[in-house]
Parts: C-alpha cells; sequence; structure tokens
C-alpha cells in the first residue's frame, strides 16, 4: 500500500560522544525508543545471545525497524546481507510469520536498462531473502518450462539464401553450435578479462548490475571489474553482472566481425551513411558488446531495445536461456507486466503461453530475432561477445516493441538510440532504390514488412504538420537534412510506391499501429483518380472498405532504351493536358525532346472461393526531357 509520507528506515549513526548517539537524526531510533523496548542500545532482538565478535561501532552501525511492530533492530542481525538502502517496507521475522500476505518490499532501482524496471518481489519469495541472488534459480522450481524447439543449422547454411527461401527464417531463435561458415571472427578462446581490460584501459568506466538487486553498481572502472572477475566465486560477497559495455572503435572492436548475415541485414551496417560513422562522429553503437558474466548472475525477463535482433557467441563459459514466443498475447502480458506493480509479485512465465528452455556452450553462436522476451541465468563464469541490430523482415513488430516502451514509460536514452533517425535513412534508400532505372525487386517478405515503415514515416510528418511547436521540434531534428529536402513528399511517396507493390487500390493517408507521445488527431487529405497516380479500377469504392490482400505480386520492368521524338512543353500553359491525353506518340507542333521509356508489368494472385484469381496489369512510362535551346 502506498503510504502518504516516505521515511528513511536505516541510518549510519554519527560518531558523536553525546549521551544519545542515536537521536542525532530523526530517521534513526532514539535512546528511549531502544530501551523502551525491553533491550540496550548495544543489541537488539536479533542478537545472538552469545555473539562470537563484538557488534559494530555506533558510526559503522545499521538499524532498521519493523513497519508492523515499530521494533528497531540491528541490520547485521536481521537482515540477509544485502545492502539496507534497498529496502522499501521491512518486516521482522515474527510478523511475517504472523501474516503469510507480507513481504519485504524494496525501493524501485534507478539503473540503466532498455526499459523501467521495478525490483522483484515475487509472492512465492516472500521469507525476506529478496536480494539473495540465487532467489530466481529458486522461483524456477516447480515451474513448466519446454524444452527448445530451435533448429541448429550449420554456420554455411544462414545466410540471405535460407532467409528468402524459408518462411520461417528470423521467426525463431538458432544456434550454430560451430563457428565455421558462420563469416565470423572472434579473439581467440584464450583471452580472458585480464586481456580485455588492458586493451581497453583500467580507467574505463562499466556498468555493472548487482544481480540480487537488479541495479546498478556505481564507482567501478575495468580493472576493479577485472579483480573482481579474478577472485574465486567463495570469495565474491555479491553476485554482479556486465551485459552494456559496447566497445566500437576500440582495440578490442578490431578483432570482432559479427556474422556474415548480421551484417548483410543490419540497418545501421547498410543504410547510416559511412561518412557519418566511426570516430568523431554520433551514430547508434549497438553492433559490438563484451559480456562478462559470474556464476549465478541473472537477467530478468526482458526485450532488446526497438524489438531489435541480437547475435550472441559464446568465447568460453555457458548460459541458459528462456523465451517466450513474441506473439501478440503474450507481448501484451508482458507489456501489462514490465514497469508495473506486477513485477513485484508475478513470475511472468505464469502469464504466457510457454516458456523455453535454451542451453548455450562454448563455441554456440545464437540468433535471436525481433521481439523474443526472454531471460538469462549463467551457471559458470562466462565471456561473451555479440550486439543488436535492426533488420527489414519483421519492422511491424519492432515497431510493436517501441510503442510498448513508450507506453511503459521507459526513459529515451534507454532506447534504441537515433531510432527514428535511423528510419528515416532507411526509408530514403528504399525509396531511391525504387525509383531507379531498374527498380530494386523486394522478396515479399520484405515488401510487407516495410510498408510498416512507411506507415510510421508518414506519421512522423503528420506531427510536422499539426503537432504541438515542442513534437514538431522533436521530428524535425531526427529528419537527416543532408539527404532528405522534402519529408512529407518522400514518406508518403515511399509508402505510395510500396502500397502500389502490394497490390493495395486505396491511398488512405490514415495510419494504425503506432503510440506516439504527444500524438495528434490528423485529418485525412482528400484524394481524387486525378491527383493520385494509384491505378483505380471500375468497383464502386466504400468508405473505410479494404479490400482482401493480394497473397502475392511480382513486377518485370523492361528497359526500352532512349529515342527523340517531337513534342509541345506544358510549359505554363493552362491546358497543356489537352495536347498529351490520349497521345501515343509524338504531339504535333513541338521541339525536340529526348525521351526515355521502360514498359512494367505486374502479376498479382490470390486465392478465392472458386480457386484463384490473377491480374495482370501492364504500363508504358515515358520520361519527356527537352533539349535547351
Amino acid at each position: 500500500m502506498a503510504r502518504g509520507r516516505k521515511r528513511s528506515n536505516r541510518s549510519n549513526v554519527p560518531k558523536s560522544p553525546g549521551p544519545s548517539p542515536l537521536s542525532t537524526r530523526s530517521n534513526t531510533p532514539t535512546r528511549e525508543e531502544i530501551v523502551g523496548a525491553t533491550h540496550s542500545t548495544s543489541s537488539c532482538p536479533a542478537c545472538a545471545e552469545n555473539p562470537t565478535e563484538s557488534p559494530n561501532a555506533y558510526d559503522k552501525e545499521n538499524w532498521i525497524r519493523c513497519d508492523i511492530c515499530k521494533t528497531w533492530y540491528h541490520w547485521r542481525c536481521a537482515g540477509n546481507g544485502g545492502d539496507v538502502e534497498t529496502i522499501d517496507k521491512w518486516y521482522c521475522k515474527s510478523c511475517l510469520e504472523a501474516d503469510s500476505t507480507r513481504s519485504i518490499t524494496f525501493k524501485a532501482p534507478a539503473r540503466k536498462s532498455y526499459r523501467k524496471r521495478t525490483l522483484r518481489d515475487y509472492a512465492n519469495l516472500n521469507s525476506g531473502l529478496e536480494s539473495d541472488p540465487n532467489r530466481w534459480v529458486r522461483i524456477l522450481e516447480g515451474k513448466q518450462i519446454s524444452g527448445d524447439p530451435f533448429k541448429r543449422p550449420e554456420g554455411s547454411d544462414v545466410g540471405l539464401e535460407w532467409l528468402e527461401g524459408d518462411e520461417n527464417a528470423m521467426t525463431e531463435p538458432i544456434i550454430i553450435e560451430r563457428p565455421e561458415g558462420l563469416g565470423m571472427k572472434m579473439p581467440s578462446d584464450d583471452i580472458t578479462v585480464d586481456d580485455i581490460a588492458e586493451l581497453l584501459g583500467d580507467e574505463m568506466l562499466v556498468e555493472v548490475i548487482d544481480v540480487g538487486s537488479q541495479s546498478t553498481s556505481p564507482g567501478w572502472t575495468l580493472g576493479k571489474w577485472n579483480e573482481y572477475f579474478n577472485l574465486e566465486p567463495a570469495a565474491r560477497e555479491k553476485i554482479y553482472n556486465v551485459i552494456s559495455l559496447e566497445i566500437s572503435g576500440t582495440k578490442l572492436s578490431n578483432m570482432i566481425l559479427p556474422p556474415r548475415l548480421v551484417r548483410e541485414l543490419d540497418w545501421v551496417e547498410n543504410y547510416w551513411p559511412n561518412t557519418r560513422k566511426g570516430k568523431g562522429h554520433i551514430y547508434p553503437k549497438v553492433q559490438l558488446y563484451c559480456l562478462m558474466g559470474v556464476a549465478g548472475a541473472w537477467t530478468d525477463w526482458h526485450v532488446d531495445f526497438a524489438g531489435s535482433s541480437v547475435y550472441y557467441h559464446i568465447l568460453h563459459g555457458s548460459k541458459i536461456f528462456y523465451f517466450i514466443r513474441p506473439s501478440l498475447e503474450n507481448l501484451a502480458a508482458y507489456e501489462k507486466w514490465s514497469g508495473t506493480e506486477l513485477q513485484n509479485h508475478s513470475w511472468l512465465g505464469d502469464m504466457v503461453d510457454q516458456v523455453f528452455k535454451v542451453e548455450l556452450t562454448q563455441g554456440n553462436t545464437m540468433i535471436i530475432p525481433t521481439g523474443w522476451i526472454h531471460a538469462v541465468y549463467t551457471p559458470v563464469d562466462t565471456l561473451v561477445f555479440g550486439g543488436n541490430f535492426l533488420h527489414s523482415y519483421n519492422v511491424e513488430t519492432q515497431f510493436r516493441v517501441r510503442s510498448i516502451e513508450i507506453a511503459t514509460q521507459v526513459p529515451k536514452k534507454f532506447r534504441f538510440p537515433m531510432f527514428s533517425k535511423l528510419c528515416w535513412y532507411v526509408g530514403d534508400k528504399l525509396l531511391r532504390d525504387l525509383k531507379a532505372p531498374v527498380p530494386t525487386k523486394l522478396p515479399s517478405r520484405v515488401l510487407s514488412s516495410m510498408l510498416s515503415l512507411a506507415d510510421f514515416l508518414v506519421s512522423e510528418v503528420r506531427i510536422l504538420e499539426g503537432g504541438s511547436e515542442q513534437a514538431k521540434k522533436e521530428v524535425k531534428d531526427q529528419v537527416p537534412a543532408d539527404r532528405i529536402k522534402d519529408a512529407s513528399a518522400m514518406a508518403r511517396e515511399l509508402r505510395w510506391r510500396l502500397r502500389h507493390l502490394s497490390g493495395y487500390s486505396s491511398d488512405d493517408d490514415t495510419t494504425q499501429g503506432f503510440r506516439k507521445e504527444g500524438s495528434i488527431n490528423g485529418q485525412k487529405r482528400k484524394r481524387n483518380a486525378s491527383s493520385s497516380p494509384e491505378l483505380y479500377d471500375n468497383r464502386v469504392s466504400f468508405k473505410n472498405f479494404k479490400p482482401k490482400h493480394w497473397d502475392g505480386s511480382v513486377i518485370t520492368v523492361i528497359q526500352d532504351g532512349r529515342s527523340t521524338l517531337q513534342g509541345r512543353p506544358p510549359g505554363n500553359r493552362d491546358n497543356w493536358t489537352e495536347d498529351w491525353l490520349g497521345k501515343t506518340e509524338e504531339v504535333e507542333g513541338g521541339s525536340e525532346a529526348q525521351v526515355d521509356r521502360r514498359s512494367e508489368t505486374m502479376v498479382k494472385v490470390r486465392r478465392t472461393a472458386n480457386g484463384l484469381e490473377r491480374q495482370r496489369i501492364e504500363r508504358v512510362i515515358e520520361e519527356w526531357v527537352w533539349n535547351e535551346n
């Protein structure tokens, strides 16, 4: 239950020699409070009768008070060895036993993560050991976990041919047991954390996660981490984990090359301008991560930012993954659970249809596709290299995950960096390819997927056209002015071309499926057959009518070459169209023009109740350019 006033329930007591050293701060127990509880200021109800060592001095002692019986305890006596600063509500052993519904809870951590998290306090672990890093292993006991059904191809089989020939490719995780054939480069498997610290520098700051609380532990350098990692497991007072050390541009990065398929798909690799990458430039650096986990480390349920896919190579050690399929129902459950009170008492695996378990060992490589919800356990000290990438084969799910990040209020600094700007670069390059003399032929999966990208860009344009001043500024800042001069025209033309290739007969300007901060109600643009280049058929159009999608389509382009013909330039004449409509060849009374002509043939097919329907559409496109006199 929320409380009207927060109180601090622990204290480092000052060294003052006055009569009541505990009374110098209002959030500490006074001598009268302690004595009134029938014990002295140097003991508490949980103190051992015959202690083997003297209690800490007052200036080092931490106290905590039970929220029910108001009795004060030494944290060293009644606690579990965790950090008292993370406690929100605390109950003594007697009060916990008196009411089984009570549960010790923790303050929400301020950690750097891909999403906003609160600390876990699952109902089946209300014994007061919530900061025990081994509690996740106990959670798994008795849970329904399925063995993994995922494919294990050879490295040489994981390429674009596989991706375009198998409709299920990149929809489920795959495990490549040996790296041969992946087109990947990794450091030697005998590299150590000592070597990594030497390559990157001992003073390099590194984000370290306290596994027990799943919160950031401040003040770590790579040198300090190296000392910790090299301790014997029994000598480690806490379990820590490093999962976000990005190493692009370092000496270590020169030893790593992601798998060939990843490089062929990665939006940052293929669409972000090369002149705006590298040293001195700001761009999305998510391709190269070094992960260092010790035995017992755990990362709770999450989806990688913006639904990005992941490649993950075990250099030495072992990892155990728990996966949840990114179905609409499971993602809805994840959204309901993520960043809410449900995280304090619910195991996400109980809210979804199925949880799969995958065990990886040294030399294994795994590719995790878009949107898969996963948690990770480290059974032994392990060194991993991997990275994130966005791609064109499941854009819709990438945007769905981004919507969840917005809905659960993940801070922008923890999302995929410069996501919108990257989308504009991708859209611009795709439009240029579609307008080329020999247009790029898109695989059917990419064609349907990239429609989601076009819809997103149009939604951004509509904010530019009618949003608040702040929203307009945020969108405008993400449009790369070096490539895109007219964002509105570019986004709408891209969407029209993709819809046309997909067999759509409508050019409705609405956008669905995107959740935006500060979103606005847009207005439909009125269109008619003369103002839109869309091909119109003879069917009657009804409001909100959406015809059945075509199951497949293919377009063939033939360049007929260039010729010199006579024709009258349109100039500024109002009736210039009369000279050209209905004409198939030269227009009399004109001047010479260079004419590029190409023929386009599109065939579309779909199933019907009686069999199938096939449409064949043939077009001839001419581009007239008059010679300057």
